[in-house]
């Protein structure tokens, strides 16, 4: 069976203040031409589908035209909510949707009832795991312990639903190590080969991964959860880093299909193809998706940016500009949107940054002429250039007719 692990699509994100749907679009319709391509059966999506959890009708727009044309493709559709997405808007007619060959798991309490695709080999078992905030699911009976559970669920047996302890979840980790131990008594009376399909940040992703780009789920850290969780699948798709990560063979991170940030500058863009073979084992290959427009962080002064050929290259990227220039430029990013015009940041980083010493600034003026007053602010607020020879001469000139009046007085 060949799977192909995607997720963090972020439909409806913007890129500072700039639609990213067009671009989404040629990336989603590369994705569906590697599943053409591929012959891909099932098509896992670790969730955040949407940016936000009130998404804008151009996005669900979107959304429905590659799900169409992915099942057009051949292939059945798996996935999931993260914390970017309303898991009850998401979910909107799921049951109908279904019946159609996609499957949209966004009920937290529904994690044992997989998603059961036969091949020649028999059946795989996708395990949808929501993203679940425990605050939020503590209170469920799928969550809480012996003592809690009142009688039988509607989707299975009291003894599926019986927790370690009584301890009430407080963190990621808590919540996900009770379904994962759920999920393993289930696959064990089922049978089969599985996959697991979960939205968290598991420890041990490269610093590398992780991006600006990737907003905190909770705070101090709570949501961390050890890869050891994810034991026994024969794959673990996983959701939330933008950036592709293997945090064990069987456990990975697909990343975002498109840069939301120019720390992710310059990092490969794709999808995992996964192909289950009879015994569980997994041959796991990555693939490419285009980058419609580069990230590009440019360094030097602005008249070096605008005239230098050798920056010519970037001239169609999105370009975020750090000016090295000792004076701040005007109007810099609408000079340098003249030659790039999708220069979207602009940092002033001067090449020399002049330490005015531990004294206060009251004290510093206490010691000084009004005439060196004014040079030291100007060099100041130039970081570290002086006066030229007519500024210094012209400060003198009006400091000597203030002082002139103040005598006449």
């Amino acid at each position: 069976m060949k799977i192909l692990h995607t997720s963090d699509w972020h439909i409806g994100r913007t890129f500072h203040t700039h639609s990213t749907l067009e671009h989404l679009r040629q990336v989603l319709d590369a994705l569906v031409e590697v599943v053409r391509r591929h012959q891909i059966d099932v098509v896992a999506v670790a969730g955040d589908i949407f940016d936000s959890a009130m998404p804008s009708a151009e996005s669900y727009t979107l959304l429905t035209a590659v799900l169409r044309e992915i099942r057009q493709a051949g292939a059945t559709v798996v996935m999931t909510s993260g914390n970017h997405d309303s898991a009850t808007r998401l979910g909107f007619q799921s049951e109908w949707a279904a019946l159609a060959g996609v499957h949209v798991l966004t009920r937290p309490e529904r994690f044992l009832e997989p998603v059961t695709v036969l091949d020649e080999n028999g059946p795989v078992h996708f395990y949808g795991i929501p993203y679940l905030e425990p605050a939020l699911v503590r209170h469920l009976s799928a969550f809480q312990g012996p003592s809690a559970f009142q009688g039988p669920s509607a989707f299975q047996g009291p003894s599926a639903f019986q927790g370690p302890s009584d301890e009430p979840l407080k963190t990621h980790e808590q919540v996900l190590t009770l379904v994962m131990q759920r999920i393993r008594d289930d696959l064990a009376a089922r049978g089969g080969r599985s996959v697991v399909l979960s939205h968290c940040f598991a420890a041990g992703v490269p610093a590398s991964a992780a991006t600006d780009a990737v907003r905190d789920i909770t705070a101090g850290g709570l949501d961390l959860v050890p890869v050891s969780v994810f034991s026994d699948p024969d794959y673990v798709a996983l959701g939330h880093i933008h950036g592709r990560a293997r945090l064990s063979e069987r456990v990975r991170y697909s990343g975002a299909p498109l840069h939301y940030s120019f720390s992710e500058a310059g990092k490969p863009r794709g999808c995992w193809l996964v192909e289950l073979q009879a015994g569980g084992a997994a041959l796991i290959e990555w693939i490419d998706l285009p980058v419609p427009r580069r990230l590009s962080v440019l360094t030097g002064e602005i008249e070096q940016l605008l005239t230098d050929d050798a920056f010519a290259e970037f001239e169609p990227d999105w370009v975020s500009a750090i000016l090295t220039d000792q004076v701040r430029p005007l109007d810099g990013i609408r000079r340098l949107q003249r030659r790039f015009p999708h220069c979207v940041t602009l940092e002033h980083r001067p090449d020399i940054i002049v330490d005015p010493g531990a004294a206060s600034y009251g004290e510093r003026i206490n010691r000084q002429t009004d005439r060196e007053i004014v040079a030291g602010f100007l060099e100041f607020v130039r970081n570290g250039v002086g006066q030229t020879d007519f500024e210094r001469d012209l400060v003198a000139e009006l400091l000597t007719e203030g002082d002139l009046r103040e005598i006449s007085r």
